[in-house]
């Protein structure tokens, strides 16, 4: 069975990027469908982490207010070198309305933007789930314009006639390889492996951990409700070395950055399984968009795990988008006039996401650093350390592009400990 569906814009991808953009452009009357590949957002997310910058956006679009209790505040973040703590940020003094990063779950902030569109704005957001684009269609062949999107779900094909069609489909974007827009792949050397523990008793529950020790780096992130995430480097391409070696090698590179997890480490992970691999590279595409598609989110811009800058960027960039695009179909939504649109907001963007990429490559080189280097990574961090000024003009890169100062908007959450 073959299902026809015709709106203005067809979005390729249910995640923070795509149902941002919908509902922002549903709740500008510009009808929008969503082909989203799961039949549901109760998956494993490891892009929890959301900026200051996109809190603020979240809480204008009337989203927060959907979130109570779904996330936490984090209020501190510090980095422990060889034992010693060498950078200390309390966000509580940062002088922006929303000052706090937060750890939200990517299924709740996914479903309080679905259940926003779906019952706010019914006859312009139309979410299709277990869809699977395969196909681009095209005007004048296969090298004309996108006219939108084959895509197979488990009733039989689905059919989106759309004049723009939007690639938010993540870091191995489908679309982008079927557009043929070019790209490049720049990998890291280092990957990192993730797995999730109880949160211990000792820590408090609203500081982001760094801990280096050497040329080795480990992340460790409070999650609601009562989890700590753990992230931590290996060499490019060194998993199947690193499994070779046994589960004790794995005990023993946390041991080295945290020995307060020894006993939960052993106790959780007991086999690979309880652990995933992220593959880090960041992605280059000199051109978003061609005619009647545009690239958003990772798809257009793959950044790192460093400073969680992936949703960030993602929700910037749909409120970006979406006010060009409605005024392009405001303005009789010619092919030219979404082409400048799609155009203008890659002018608008690429800066800022460039910014965010440099601050993360000097990270990854400090933490890389050993010997000699780790000494003059210690030095640089205290410098930073000592000047609550330089702290705030090294983070605003990261987490303040958007807001300007103010006082406060949002109260501190409890900082209790989790038990």
């Amino acid at each position: 069975m073959t299902t026809e569906l015709t709106a203005e814009v067809c979005v390729v991808g249910g995640g923070p990027a795509g149902l941002t953009l919908a509902v922002e452009l549903a709740r500008r009357s510009v009808s929008v469908v969503v082909l989203e590949q799961s039949g549901h957002f109760n998956r494993s997310f490891r892009g929890e982490s959301v900026s200051p910058d996109s809190v603020w956006l979240l809480d204008r679009l009337g989203v927060l207010n959907r979130l109570d209790g779904a996330y936490r505040q984090m209020h501190r973040m510090e980095i422990v070198d060889s034992g010693s703590t060498v950078l200390r940020a309390d966000f509580r003094r940062f002088p922006y309305p929303h000052p706090y990063p937060v750890e939200l779950a990517q299924p709740a902030l996914l479903s309080a933007l679905a259940d926003l569109g779906q019952e706010e704005h019914p006859d312009h957001f139309t979410l299709v789930r277990r869809a699977t684009a395969n196909r681009l269609l095209r005007a004048d062949g296969e090298n004309g314009p996108v006219t939108g999107v084959v895509a197979r779900t488990p009733e039989g094909e689905v059919t989106v006639r759309a004049a723009l069609t939007v690639a938010a489909d993540g870091r191995f974007s489908k679309v982008r390889e079927m557009s043929g827009l070019p790209y490049t792949k720049l990998p890291l050397e280092r990957d990192v492996v993730w797995l999730k523990l109880p949160f211990p008793a000792d820590w408090d529950d609203r500081t982001y951990r760094i801990r280096i020790r050497g040329d080795q780096h480990g992340l460790f992130i409070p999650t609601h409700p009562d989890s700590v995430r753990v992230g931590f480097n290996i060499p490019k391409g060194g998993l199947k070395e690193l499994r070779s070696l046994g589960l004790p090698a794995l005990y023993e590179r946390l041991d080295g950055l945290a020995p307060e997890l020894a006993e939960a480490v052993r106790t959780e992970i007991r086999s690979w399984s309880d652990t995933s691999m992220l593959d880090i590279f960041t992605t280059l595409v000199p051109s978003w968009s061609m005619p009647g598609l545009v690239l958003t989110g990772d798809a257009a811009h793959t950044l790192t795990p460093i400073l969680g800058q992936g949703v960030n960027h993602a929700i910037i960039d749909a409120v970006t988008l979406a006010p060009l695009v409605h005024d392009a179909f405001d303005g009789g939504g010619s092919e030219a006039a979404l082409l400048r649109a799609c155009q203008e907001f890659q002018r608008t963007r690429e800066e800022s996401v460039a910014r965010s990429r440099r601050l993360q490559l000097r990270q990854e080189r400090l933490f890389s650093l050993h010997g000699a280097g780790g000494v003059a990574r210690r030095s640089l961090y205290r410098v930073v350390d000592r000047s609550q000024k330089l702290k705030q003009r090294v983070l605003a890169g990261a987490y303040f592009q958007l807001q300007t100062p103010g006082p406060h908007v949002v109260a501190a959450q409890s900082t209790a400990t989790l038990v």
